[in-house]
């Protein structure tokens, strides 16, 4: 009888680095451009404390199928010890629609959004970026940096989030893993001062960064804004820059995106494309030095499953988890 392979955080995150998750993600990507994906977008549940998020989507090409159910509840930490964020994934058989494996998801979200913002550095940032700018210093802020680090020659990074101890550890931890400066900063301005690439990865619904802060030239990964309401730009900088989003569906209903749309300082004429449709030579990067660029991510569940399908067939040649059979 066919078994289910179980796969908890312990078994698979040495089994794959951000290297391999950066190369499965960008195809992706450009198998969602090229039209050969189904990926309905995003369902939700609003909470009081936060929200659980259903993911289904199918790689046609690959014969990736799967979902993934994840939570976001931004009091976990100080409440309840608990990650913001936690998920599973599970992958299936499209053939027969059999469970092949239940894995933990956290870490594959976590690294799979990092590898979503060092693909957009890599083709819309300026290729001599040196510096960049964080807000936020939880998970996503180590991941981002981590894939930025990976596809760009970082020498120095500034990070701002609103708990002094948190930034201060997070730079003492990122300087001695990367042998960079990294600086923690008494203010938001100061930290994206004069960078290069700016990561912005928190769940605001209001604006942290301010139009008059933002340099000629700089790349912003949008990371934090991921359901509806959120929102971590000024928009004048979405007037003034080139969007790109990973998704137009996703972008538009809970992306940074979505309450300029909704309030009208938007529209969908302003929206460059999806950064897919650059990875396949469709729409062209960045033009000139000086433009503005802004990637607008929302997570995409072709991002989790190309992640977990390699991880999947990896801990299956190396006989990680544990299986069992539904069945019985």
């Amino acid at each position: 009888m066919r078994k289910t392979l179980l796969l908890k955080k312990g078994d698979i995150e040495d089994l794959v680095d951000m290297d391999d998750i950066l190369r499965v993600v960008e195809e992706a990507f450009k198998e969602y451009a090229l039209g050969r994906v189904q990926m309905p977008p995003k369902s939700y549940l609003f909470f009081i404390g936060g929200d659980l998020r259903i993911m289904p989507s199918y790689l046609e090409g690959s014969g990736v199928a799967g979902v993934k159910c994840v939570n976001s509840h931004p009091n976990n930490p100080r409440k309840y010890s608990l990650p913001t964020v936690m998920a599973i994934i599970e992958l299936v058989d499209p053939e027969d629609g059999f469970p092949l494996t239940i894995m933990d998801g956290t870490w594959v979200t976590d690294m799979r959004t990092g590898a979503a913002g060092g693909i957009s550095a890599k083709y819309l940032a300026r290729p001599d970026s040196k510096k960049l700018g964080i807000i936020g210093a939880g998970r996503q802020a180590y991941t981002q940096l981590m894939a930025i680090k990976s596809v760009l020659d970082i020498e120095e990074v500034g990070v701002y989030c609103r708990t002094a101890s948190t930034r201060e550890k997070f730079a003492k931890k990122t300087s001695r893993e990367y042998g960079i400066d990294v600086i923690p900063t008494s203010t938001a301005e100061e930290a994206v001062k004069d960078k290069d690439i700016i990561v912005t990865a928190t769940p605001s619904t209001k604006p942290i960064i301010r139009s008059e802060w933002i340099p000629p030239g700089v790349h912003i990964c949008a990371i934090g804004a991921d359901a509806p309401g959120k929102q971590e730009l000024d928009p004048r900088i979405l007037i003034k820059g080139r969007v790109f989003v990973d998704s137009w569906e996703q972008a538009s209903h809970s992306g940074e995106i979505n309450v300029p749309l909704k309030e009208g300082i938007l529209s969908e004429d302003d929206i460059t494309g999806t950064l897919g449709q650059v990875l396949i030579g469709e729409i062209p990067g960045r033009t000139k030095d000086d433009e503005i660029t802004i990637f607008d991510s929302t997570g995409l569940s072709i991002q989790d499953m190309a992640t977990a399908s390699l991880i999947y067939r990896r801990a299956s040649k190396e006989k990680r988890g544990v299986k069992i059979s539904f069945m019985e």
